[in-house]
């Protein structure tokens, strides 16, 4: 029957019956069945128009939202990719993706953890593995980045394409997700006593839907949104789009290859005096960036809203920082033993009452000082705050003065 149906309007519509059928009360297993043998494989692309035409013909979109897995879960294995283009390396479509695979490699960590609580006694202790699970979870809410590129840079896009009902009803899973993550880390912060019996009911009722709802958008964009995006956007947007992505930062992944549409080779041209000027002088780009890696101590900086917004990148740095921090909540960069602590600094910076915290630890050798300062603009209104972090262990040991020159090693 499937080579009978070839015309792309008659298969519209037959999936947006196969849609309302779900709808009605259909069961996902007689759904499939029946577009298996109506269509065979369906394009990836058909499956927006569909959900697009029954949005604007009065199909509710909270409605959609509530079935959208449904609608998926009908089409696993049934949706023809073989038309899709070839993602070039480092456009932004190829991190979307790589982000995915780093993704997926948190949430198998995650249902090992699962398996682990499984096979224990109901009675035992398992407060190790909430820990684990925490550390895990932790990992897990730089989807934040993930999502923003997408609501910010990539939707209005596909809108200005008059692709408008997807978008919205994505955005809503987007915020499905956001509220279970945030119901896990209430989880997290429970009082009561955490044997394996309590900690398989915070797996069924929230960790493990958590978990499904990422997965489930994972295969919305790697099956149906970024083939079809692959298809509607022009190169210059998507130049735009990769442009714009740094500032919101990157979820898990340093992209390692830049990106350069064939079609456009002076788009980067369009400002020939890129000076940055400041009160005392001026500098360009590439020599303040090389003046902060130049630095003997590392720099990094988290913004009022408690952002990571830069960090230099010496040859000798402390602590690593790969490209995925930028924009993560500083929050989640901690351990959760120490992010209480991290919260006392910036509400402690925040509020006033305090300007300056310093610690000093011996790691690996090194004797290591670390301090961070309030940054305040002239009107003293809290604007972030600053970390530097030094090995001092050569100052340790100085006496008397050196007044010659003498060059180190």
């Amino acid at each position: 029957m499937s080579e009978v149906i070839n015309n792309g309007r008659i298969r519209i519509d037959e999936l947006k019956n196969l849609i309302l059928d779900l709808h009605k009360g259909k069961t996902i297993d007689e759904t499939r069945a029946k577009l298996k043998d109506a269509l065979g494989t369906v394009p990836y692309d058909d499956v927006v128009r569909a959900e697009e035409e029954l949005i604007k013909e009065g199909l509710d979109r909270e409605e959609v939202l509530k079935f959208c897995d449904l609608h998926t879960e009908a089409l696993k294995g049934n949706i023809d990719l073989s038309f899709a283009k070839k993602i070039p390396e480092g456009h932004p479509v190829d991190i979307f993706i790589k982000e995915n695979n780093e993704i997926r490699s948190v949430t198998d960590n995650i249902k090992h953890i699962f398996y682990e609580n499984s096979v224990r006694d109901p009675h035992f202790d398992s407060s190790d593995l909430l820990l684990k699970l925490h550390g895990e979870f932790n990992a897990l809410m730089d989807i934040e980045k993930h999502y923003l590129r997408k609501e910010n840079l990539l939707f209005p896009f596909m809108e200005k394409h008059n692709i408008t009902g997807p978008p919205m009803v994505m955005w809503g899973k987007h915020d499905e997700t956001r509220a279970l993550l945030k119901s896990a880390f209430q989880l997290f912060d429970t009082k009561e006593t955490t044997n394996a019996e309590t900690v398989e009911g915070f797996i069924e009722f929230i960790f493990a839907p958590s978990l499904k709802a990422i997965e489930e958008m994972i295969y919305k964009e790697e099956k149906i949104l970024f083939p079809m995006c692959m298809d509607t956007l022009m190169e210059d947007e998507w130049y735009q789009i990769y442009k714009q992505s740094d500032e919101i930062g990157y979820c898990l992944y340093s992209p390692e290859k830049s990106w350069l549409p064939q079609s456009i080779h002076d788009f980067d041209k369009t400002n020939t005096d890129n000076t940055i000027k400041f009160e005392n002088g001026y500098l360009k780009p590439e020599e303040l960036e090389s003046i902060f890696n130049t630095l003997p101590f590392d720099i990094t900086f988290v913004d009022k809203d408690d952002k990571v917004k830069f960090f230099s990148h010496g040859i000798d740095r402390i602590f690593h920082r790969p490209k995925a921090v930028l924009g993560r909540q500083v929050q989640y960069c901690h351990p959760p033993s120490s992010v209480h602590v991290v919260n006392q600094i910036l509400d402690d910076f925040k509020s006033g009452r305090q300007d300056a915290a310093k610690f000093w630890i011996n790691l690996h050798g090194k004797f290591v000082h670390i301090s961070y300062f309030a940054v305040r603009d002239k009107d003293k209104n809290y604007l972030g705050t600053l970390e530097l972090t030094h090995d001092i262990n050569e100052y340790r040991n100085l006496e008397g003065e050196r007044r010659i020159l003498q060059y180190e090693k």
